[in-house]
């Protein structure tokens, strides 16, 4: 090709001629997916207790094969306020775009470490702390625990009926309150035990209390526990006492024992954040609440021997609750059962 002299002409053909070659390239650039959301969840306790750690991690999981999140968790660490910052700062600092803290236990070190991290958003499930960036998700179990209580009233056979827990977090509190207030609310004459172990997985301990309530009258026994509930249920299979589970549906796994079970379905907690914030709708500074409204949610579930008239006392008292005619307390303040040596 002759040289041209004219440089100017030569820059706009040498132009014009890239120019002409973009289209073909642009055809063969695929557009990039966008990048999936990445979550942290904290479980401060074992996520195979059958219980109230299992359905948060089972939350994750659905949230996980349905949203296409990518997730990471980090479980048993004691619900002590220094180890649960430390774990919710190494999710924090690990790339991950939201932390899921489940559980009221890590109210205060999630608000601790959401508030030095202000970058990245920050959920508690069943809990009662916000921020700039940080939300909390509450199944309301004290809707079904209420229910509990006047099914118990209505079915024992001793006049006495027992309360189990663990840790004394917010939700294990409201839970106990409602309990017995349902009790009471049904039959006043009815006598309530309640004891807060101080472990939520020990079943041994658990089995020690739950001997000690039935000693002192109880053939009704709710229990909020995770992993130590398998110690009231061997103890309730020995001596013919009926338990009411919580959370999950323990009915549907063992109807001889359990009379009932006061369903929270947590994994909806978490799983409502994880698409909450995928969608760009996450709730900083909020807390948002399902209730008894929710069927899938928060019910009482029962056994096939409980008579027809209880359940139908059941469902009036779960119509007033979804009404606003029944107010559910969140606070007890009658005696409490001592924990045996």
């Amino acid at each position: 090709m002759p040289h041209d002299p004219n440089p100017l002409r030569r820059r706009l053909s040498l132009g014009l001629g890239a120019a002409a070659t973009l289209p073909g390239l642009s055809a063969c650039v695929a557009p990039q997916p966008p990048r999936a959301l990445s979550v942290g969840a904290l479980f401060a306790g074992r996520i195979d207790d059958r219980g109230f750690m299992e359905a948060g991690w089972r939350g994750l999981e659905r949230a996980r094969t349905e949203l296409g999140v990518v997730t990471r968790h980090v479980a048993g660490v004691e619900p002590k306020r220094p180890l649960l910052v430390d774990a919710l700062a190494g999710l924090a600092a690990s790339g991950v775009d939201l932390v899921i803290a489940h559980g009221g236990q890590n109210n205060e070190a999630c608000a601790e470490v959401a508030a030095r991290t202000p970058g990245l958003r920050f959920v508690v499930t069943q809990g009662a702390v916000t921020g700039p960036n940080l939300a909390s998700y509450e199944v309301l179990q004290e809707e079904s625990a209420y229910l509990g209580g006047v099914l118990a009233a209505l079915t024992t056979r001793t006049g006495t009926v027992g309360h189990m827990s663990g840790i004394r977090v917010r939700p294990g509190l409201k839970g106990r309150a409602a309990f017995a207030a349902g009790v009471a609310a049904t039959d006043p004459k009815v006598r309530v035990l309640t004891n807060f172990s101080g472990n939520q997985d020990d079943a041994a301990l658990a089995r020690r209390v739950a001997l000690a309530q039935m000693g002192a009258g109880a053939d009704v026994i709710f229990t909020m526990l995770n992993a130590g509930r398998g110690g009231v249920t061997e103890a309730c299979r020995e001596r013919g006492t009926r338990q009411i589970g919580n959370v999950v549906d323990w009915v549907r796994t063992d109807p001889a024992v359990f009379v009932a079970s006061a369903i929270a379905d947590v994994s909806i907690a978490v799983f409502q954040a994880i698409r909450d914030a995928r969608d760009g709708a996450f709730p900083a500074g909020a807390i948002r609440r399902v209730g008894i409204a929710d069927a899938q949610a928060v019910r009482l579930s029962m056994a096939a021997d409980v008579p027809e008239a209880v359940r139908a006392r059941v469902a009036r008292v779960a119509a007033d609750i979804e009404a606003g005619r029944v107010r559910v307390p969140e606070i007890y303040e009658g005696p409490e059962f001592p924990t045996p040596t």
